[in-house]
């Protein structure tokens, strides 16, 4: 897809205009970085959560779902380092009186050679026939000298963030000679350290009140349940249990809509395995979740791995699941070896024993973790994304279409009168309530038909349905495919079984 700030801005402005996201509290002109999913957004949300969940807990005998809650013991996250070591390195330009995310402007720096890149090779595929890109890639100077550039700041960044370089990320900065997109100038004070939970007070006085957190991750709420879902279930290792929920961070650089946000949701999983066993699972998680994301049929060349460089401390692995967003590549998914950090802290700061008694090893260990870790908010945004197009037609005129994966799709199909006479209407609205027992459905008689049709190509929805003067004779009606635009008549008590998604 590549950069295309033009393309972002049409998406950002259909989310809006046709009822998939609005901003929050806009009537009191918004709240910076917090969105609301209106009408058809948070059906499309809620069809990605179940599609996640059915993959995750319906096809899996041995992973479960738990719902915890967003408010827990402040000792949690002491023990899972959020209090101590939860943070983003800030630096402010002292002209615009800015602050940035330090790692971010570097990946910045390095997305604008990227960009650079891909210019290069959009050039030459219309200069030569039988264009072979990776080759192109390999052999030109130019494109060879950007790539080594990326990969030589891509390495510093990593190992400057690992050490927790503050002086040398400020350092590369000035190097680098990055200028606040504000102001223009490059004069910026030292990087430090924020934390990123928001806290807040629990109990009737607020003075008394001890200080808890609004979690800024789900995974913790896994983790202090690993017994009680251990035992209660009789799970047996590997087993993995699953979650959906809100989590919520400070975030300074909020940006780019929904892709980072301070209130968002997770989709997390937590497989726990024998210790010695996790390189193996990891492996295999990394696989079956690319796995899941082709299958909604956007494209390989849309998805790519990223192994990381720099490790968490907690982690001997990891890798994302980037996908090709307008803005380019950046991170959907995360899977990670997060050994048994999460399980043996919690073990310590409880004073509980959190083990697993292994049948077959007759044998007690703390089991080590893989997790797999999705936004919601940003597979939304991949989807509508990917999903997004301006079509131009036969006749010249331009329709713009949702070509959304028909199982994720808000409305699985519009019932439409060709006219609203001669008992058509009637038995439109008759038909759209057969349909609504079986799946989503929407009514609409108002205005021209190829109207009407345009406005469900821009919702997304996978097929319309119109009743005219044929079927008030002998009960059939059209079926109008969204992507091909094309029509074919189907009886009716013949068309729920017609309608695939």
């Amino acid at each position: 897809m590549a950069n295309n700030e033009e393309l972002f801005k049409k998406i950002v402005a259909h989310a809006k205009e046709y009822g998939f996201i609005f901003p929050s509290s806009e009537i009191y002109d918004g709240l910076a970085a917090v969105y609301d999913y209106a009408q058809y957004g948070v059906e499309l949300k809620n069809n990605i959560k179940q599609y996640w969940w059915k993959a995750m807990v319906q096809y899996h005998e041995n992973i479960v779902g738990i719902d915890s809650a967003i408010f827990m013991h402040p000792k949690i996250w002491e023990a899972s380092g959020h209090v101590s070591a939860f943070n983003d390195p800030l630096i402010d330009n002292k002209d615009s009186k800015k602050r940035y995310r330090a790692d971010v402007l570097v990946e910045d720096y390095i997305q604008k050679i990227e960009d650079k890149i891909n210019k290069e090779v959009e050039k030459a595929k219309k200069r030569f026939e039988n264009f072979d890109e990776t080759l192109y890639r390999q052999t030109n100077q130019r494109v060879v000298d950007y790539q080594k550039k990326i990969d030589d700041v891509s390495s510093r960044l990593a190992k400057l963030l690992n050490d927790n370089d503050l002086v040398g990320l400020r350092d590369l900065i000035i190097e680098l000679e990055i200028a606040c997109p504000i102001s223009g100038t490059r004069n910026w004070t030292d990087v430090r350290q924020f934390n990123l939970m928001f806290a807040t007070k629990i109990g009737s006085l607020s003075d008394g009140a001890d200080t808890i957190y609004l979690r800024p991750e789900t995974a913790q709420g896994i983790f202090v349940n690993f017994l009680n879902v251990y035992k209660t279930g009789r799970m047996k290792v590997p087993f993995g249990i699953a979650q959906i929920g809100k989590a919520f961070r400070n975030e300074i650089v909020a940006r780019q809509f929904i892709f980072r946000m301070r209130e968002f949701e997770q989709m997390e999983m937590q497989f726990f395995v024998r210790p010695g066993e996790e390189l193996k699972w990891f492996n295999y998680w990394k696989e079956e979740r690319m796995k899941w994301h082709l299958a909604l049929g956007m494209g390989e060349k849309s998805y790519r791995f990223h192994d990381h460089e720099k490790l968490a401390h907690y982690a001997n692995a990891a890798t994302d699941i980037e996908f090709d967003f307008p803005f380019g590549f950046k991170e959907l998914e995360g899977i990670h070896s997060r050994t048994d950090f999460d399980l043996s802290q919690h073990e310590k700061f409880s004073g509980k024993k959190l083990r697993y008694f292994d049948p077959e090893t007759n044998e007690s260990y703390v089991p080590y973790v893989i997790e797999t870790s999705i936004g919601v908010d940003r597979m939304f945004l991949s989807v509508l994304s990917h999903s997004y197009e301006e079509q131009t037609l036969e006749d010249g005129s331009v329709r713009t279409v949702l070509h959304l994966p028909a199982m994720l799709a808000p409305i699985k199909v519009a019932v439409l009168p060709l006219v609203k006479k001669d008992g058509m209407a009637e038995k439109a609205t008759e038909i759209a309530n057969m349909l609504r027992k079986e799946m989503m459905c929407q009514y609409d008689e108002k205005d021209a038909i190829g109207r009407r049709y345009r406005r469900q190509d821009a919702i997304g929805t996978p097929y319309c349905v119109t009743v005219d003067s044929q079927t008030m004779e002998d009960n059939t009606v059209t079926i109008r495919e969204r992507d091909s635009m094309k029509q074919y008549r189907v009886a009716i008590d013949q068309l729920v079984n017609s309608l695939k998604f």
